[in-house]
This record gives structure tokens, sequence and C-alpha cells, in this order.
């Protein structure tokens, strides 16, 4: 529903608070008159751009994670857990109950009540100032729970006022001399992995992983060349055998698992029938298969990888420069144990998508790295809408 339908449904006295912040000059008991006023009012450019600049990073981080979501309403539990994410480790503190206070003769029942009385705090008090502004809107569904929602026609003027403030803080540039492209190379890998496990009889370890010298020579057979991980390295988080292949290929390792291409046999690595089958014959959807895949999985440690994902793509419609990108996406982005934000950004957010061929990415002779979208990329974004957008997790 867009602004207007949810303002019907809402009681005078939230339109009278939402009024208020917008400093509405109306008749405060007619709910006619308060709609009208709050409409006029929010859709004046100036103002809606003068409340955007007015919140703090972790409200921005907070909107940023309603934006791109393809449900429409969300549990209080759900907005609750959000906020708690946009604070980056800045967690409020549990509460506390207050000392007992000594009740004397001077203290006014008044007083005693106010200080008595639970005060919003943390996470419910910026869900309140949202509902204050108009932002989110809450009611009772079908199910009976208590769901929270955005206007549809806000949702797009976020999107929009913050685009144009973020794409006024990028550099763009002409094309680079030089540039990598790697669209459809993770399909015919996909196809190499699968060919080298047919052709040969791949021994596994206690722990389920490859033996190095199996490993390397599947390396060997991919078109983009990685470094196995190095002993002792802290690897964890992005998928089941991260922590025994590179980047790339535990990608894809985890996804021919996901997808059942292939099963251990007594600690010996063959192809199923699905896998055999996918060996002879490559899926229509594969790419958009692989990219849900991709997004389910980096989703645990990037809990918003999906709006990352969607501002890469309406930012990088161009070539702009890494470092101008930088300035406007790191502040969103969540360091991850020992991955800071700039190493999410390079590594997990841009080397991923340039691996799945969404980014090119290039050397520019004046202003270093720069990245644009790719056609298949901005297709997959465009077609992609994930119904579950659960934490994938693989055992």
């Amino acid at each position: 529903m867009n602004l207007s339908d949810m303002l019907g449904y809402a009681d005078i006295q939230q339109l009278s608070r939402i009024a208020t912040v917008y400093q509405c000059e109306c008749n405060g008991h007619s709910k006619n008159d308060l709609i009208q006023s709050i409409l006029s009012t929010v859709s004046r450019k100036d103002v809606f751009e003068a409340q955007i600049s007015s919140m703090k990073l972790d409200e921005m981080r907070f909107l940023n994670s309603l934006l791109f979501e393809s449900r429409d309403s969300f549990s209080l539990e759900e907005l609750v857990a959000r906020v708690q994410q946009s604070k980056f480790g800045e967690l409020e503190p549990p509460a506390e109950e207050p000392p007992p206070q000594k009740k004397t003769k001077r203290t006014s029942k008044k007083k005693q009540a106010e200080a008595e009385a639970p005060k919003e705090s943390g996470p419910r008090e910026m869900i309140s100032r949202f509902k204050h502004q108009g932002w989110l809107f809450n009611g009772v569904t079908g199910t009976n729970r208590y769901m929270f929602q955005v206007p549809q026609d806000l949702r797009t003027r976020f999107r929009d006022t913050l685009r144009k403030k973020f794409a006024a803080e990028l550099h763009y540039t002409d094309e680079p001399q030089v540039y990598r492209d790697e669209q459809m190379l993770v399909q015919e890998d996909i196809y190499h992995l699968l060919h080298y496990i047919y052709h040969n009889e791949v021994q596994l370890s206690a722990d389920g992983s490859m033996y190095k010298r199996f490993s390397g020579q599947v390396l060997e057979k991919l078109a983009i060349q990685e470094e196995l991980p190095s002993k002792g390295e802290w690897r964890f988080g992005y998928g089941r055998h991260f922590h025994h292949y590179p980047n790339r290929m535990s990608l894809l390792y985890d996804y021919c698992s996901y997808m059942k291409y292939f099963a251990d046999n007594n600690l010996v690595l063959a192809l199923s029938t699905i896998g055999e089958e996918r060996l002879h014959n490559k899926p229509v959807n594969e790419m958009e298969q692989l990219y849900k895949f991709w997004l389910k999985l980096y989703k645990g440690p990037i809990p918003n990888l999906l709006a990352l994902v969607h501002w890469m793509n309406s930012l990088a419609e161009q070539w702009v420069t890494v470092a101008s990108l930088r300035k406007v996406l790191v502040p969103f982005i969540k360091p991850f144990y020992y991955d800071s934000a700039d190493m999410v950004l390079d590594v997990r957010l841009i080397g991923m998508m340039v691996h799945l061929g969404m980014l090119r990415v290039g050397e520019h002779q004046e202003h270093g790295p720069v990245v644009r979208m790719t056609k298949m990329g901005r297709a997959l974004i465009a077609g992609v809408s994930l119904e579950d957008q659960d934490r994938m997790f693989l055992y």
C-alpha cells in the first residue's frame, strides 16, 4: 500500500504525531484534514530531503535494510534485530531495573508516576521515531500477528533520493584501457569441476575436503587462477568449504554440493545422476540459481548484502572509481571478525560480483581501479526476487 492508503487506516493519535513532526498546520480533530496536510507536506521535495539529511548513520543503515526487500511486512522482532545490526557493535546495553526511590512527601504523584513509567530505549525508540515520521505503519495481519509496513511509494522515494545523494559523491570516468569481464566463466568452471570429478577418483580427507593434490589439479583447470589458503589461515563464515578452498572455488564447490551434483562415497567424491546430467546439459537458468545461492550463502556474515548489491547496480551503471564507491558504501558495511569493512567491499562484494560476471573491473590510467555493472548483472538483479530471505546454513 502507498502512504495515502496507510494514513487512511491510521488512528487520529498517530496522524497527530506525524503532523507534529512535519509541523503541519491543520485541524487536529479532523482525520481528513490531518491526512491531506500530511500528504501535502511530505510530497514537498525540500521537506523529504531535509528529513533524510537529518537522519543519523544508524538510522540510515536501518532504513537501508528495508528498501530492497521483496516482502511487504515485518514483525517487531525482525525490526528490533535490524536496528541492532545497524549499530555495528554499538548495541544498547540490556535494560537494568532502576534503584528503588524513597517516597517523600515533597514528591508529587505526577513526578512519581513519570519516574516509575517504563521508558523507550534503543531499538524500540528508533522504530517509534520511524512511526512518528510516517515511514512505518503497524497493524494486525490475518494470522493475528502484529506486523509493520513501509509505504511502497515512500520506498521508491527513499531509493531515488538516496541514489541522487550517493551519486553526487561518486567519481565517474570514461572506459579504462584494460578491464576484466568474467561473464559466463563461472558456468564453464562448474563444468570443468564436474568433468574432473567424473574422470578421476577424487579422494577426500576425514573432514570431507579434497586432498591438496586434487584441489591443486582442479584449480589448474579453472579459468580464474586462485591460490589455496595457507596453513593456519583463519577462514570461516562464507560457506561450508570456505576454510578449505579459495574464495571462488569454494563458492562453486558449495553450489555443486547444494545442488547435489556429487556425493561422498566412502571418502571418494563421485558424481550423482543429477551431476552427470548437468555435465552433459547446461541449465538455462543456472546463473540466476548461482546468484540466489551466493546471496543466501553470504547473507550470514553480510546481513545487508541484498541492499549493497542493489546500490552497486544503481550507482555503477557507468564506469565509477572504487575509491568514491568506498566512501559511499563502507559506512553501511559491518566488519565481520577478521574482515574489515574495506575487505568486505573489495573481496566479498566487488570480487565475488566480478566472479559471477555481474561487474567489470578495470584499471584507469588516471583514477585507479574502476568498476561497471554488466548487462547480465543488471538483468539478474532486476529479475530476481527472493521470497525466502532466511539465512542459509550448510552442514
